[in-house]
């Protein structure tokens, strides 16, 4: 199968939003949001990019791991950062995320299965499993669409793939990733919670090495002048060309806000 063309100039991150409140931006994947002591060598970092190109300082909100792209959002005040904060813990923001899983994955579920916190350090490691304090995680999930290819990537003859759109409605991390591993759906391209043999199968024939995993989406309230905030950012690069390949369309309107359980 001929793959999409991988040879083309590295993403850069690009403003979505900006006013004289907060600044939302597209984070392509490989970009850490911030210096972190877990991948202390790399040079591309997020947050001191968007300061260069807005001339402002700014504050976190939220994360995003370093090979999920897409929207994220930064305050330009501490006091804008922390309702922001408390609004994207609250049920009134809607984050959503375009995934790829292996198989076949049910057409529409919650997932509501407590996690661990995620151990990055080695002390953190030396510390048994089933002692950490399991949070509450959950996530809601529609399939979009599937592809199945005629190769035998696995033990059967053919592989299938799901094309999911994702909302969290906690924010655990690695929560997508580890949910869709806890339902035998693993996501395509992650190296931690997925499957080796079909990660090299999009890398070598398919020319898509990344994380199939982007945040698409970003609904929320302005914490300062009230007015609905409607974010989004395509998938770019391989995704978007795996899309297209697959016949697989984006969403084409926003999902209306459902209730929380």
């Amino acid at each position: 199968m001929t793959g999409p063309d991988n040879a083309v100039p590295k993403e850069m991150p690009e403003l979505i939003f900006e006013d004289e409140y907060l600044v939302a931006a597209y984070k392509p994947e490989g970009w850490l949001v911030h210096r972190s002591d877990i991948d202390r060598h790399e040079t591309r970092i997020l947050l001191q990019t968007l300061r260069d190109l807005t001339g402002c300082h700014l504050f976190p909100v939220h994360r995003l791991d370093k090979p999920t792209s897409g929207v994220i959002i930064f305050a330009k005040s501490s006091d804008v950062a922390a309702r922001l904060q408390a609004q994207l813990d609250s049920d009134s923001a809607i984050k959503q995320y375009l995934a790829v899983c292996r198989g076949y994955c049910p057409e529409q579920a919650v997932i509501d299965y407590p996690l661990p916190p995620v151990a990055d350090f080695k002390h953190q490691r030396k510390r048994p499993k089933s002692d950490l304090p399991r949070q509450e995680a959950i996530t809601r999930y529609r399939r979009l669409a599937t592809v199945e290819l005629p190769f035998e990537v696995d033990r059967y003859p053919s592989s299938r793939y799901s094309l999911v759109e994702v909302e969290l409605v906690t924010g655990r991390r690695h929560q997508i990733r580890r949910h869709f591993k806890h339902i035998h759906h693993p996501l395509i391209g992650c190296p931690k919670y997925g499957k080796s043999t079909h990660n090299r199968f999009f890398a070598e024939q398919l020319q898509c090495a990344r994380l199939l995993l982007h945040a698409y989406r970003l609904h929320l309230q302005h914490p300062v002048t009230e007015v609905p905030l409607e974010l989004r950012a395509n998938p770019r690069g391989c995704f978007v060309a795996l899309m297209q390949q697959f016949g697989w369309a984006l969403p084409e309107a926003p999902a209306p806000a459902q209730h929380r359980p």
